[in-house]
């Protein structure tokens, strides 16, 4: 996992031609609500929600692939996978990946908009 990129520069920058003078929204949009999955996350791990922790992991997963976080995207889906095979307690690792990946995509991203 290690070789994907912290962001796909092609997606992105599709993303920015078609979103045109919304793209800086869009990207404030998803890191703001990433924030509340990642909780939505914590709080579904904490109560041992597993459907709850494997629906919240999934369409993280979907926001990341959509907004070129392919790296993060792939620690979604090690989550959503943990939760669907019913292994919830190894899910805290891929959990702390998440929250790690999503700061590496938050700096990136911020720095984006700033060009």
């Amino acid at each position: 996992m290690t070789e994907t990129p912290h962001l796909d520069t092609e997606a992105l920058a599709e993303l920015q031609e078609v979103m045109e003078d919304e793209f800086d929204v869009l990207i404030q949009t998803f890191l703001s609500d990433s924030e509340g999955r990642i909780q939505a996350l914590w709080q579904a791990l904490e109560s041992s929600d597993e459907e709850s922790f494997r629906k919240s992991a999934h369409s993280f997963k979907g926001s990341c692939i959509n907004i070129g976080a392919p790296r993060l995207g792939e620690h979604c889906f090690y989550a959503e996978q943990a939760a669907r095979a019913g292994r919830l307690q190894d899910a805290g690792d891929s959990l702390r990946a998440i929250e790690s990946e999503f700061e590496a995509v938050t700096d990136a991203l911020n720095e984006l908009l700033q060009r």
